[in-house]
């Protein structure tokens, strides 16, 4: 006959939480949101920009408070930062206004280099 050994439970890793109100609350301060999507630029993907515009407007109140400071619905603004959003230019710069944020363009460093 064969004892069957006590198993011990494994440990388990706790589960990861990523820190979504903190990182929200960090993305209240102009300067941190401003340099996360500086950030998510430089990476150049376009759904990247997106998700980050989409966490920068729940920092500030949620789509529908953006939506209203814009003057766009809140459907239109949902469908423009979905992943297969293409916000034209002007709700884009309408999207930073009312977050507090602007668009800007600097030369990138390399042409910068070279023309010095």
């Amino acid at each position: 006959m064969t004892t069957r050994k006590e198993r011990k439970p494994k440990a388990s890793a706790p589960a990861s939480v990523p820190d979504r109100p903190g990182f929200l609350e960090w993305l209240k301060d102009p300067e941190n949101a401003a340099a996360y999507i500086e950030a998510v630029l430089e990476e150049g993907e376009p759904v990247g920009l997106l998700q980050a515009l989409r966490n920068v407007a729940e920092s500030r109140g949620g789509v529908s408070q953006i939506a209203r400071r814009t003057g766009l619905s809140r459907e239109a603004l949902y469908r423009t930062l979905s992943k297969r959003g293409n916000p034209q230019l002007s709700s884009l710069t309408a999207i930073l206004g009312a977050t507090g944020l602007r668009l800007s363009v600097r030369p990138s460093e390399a042409k910068a280099r070279k023309a010095a």
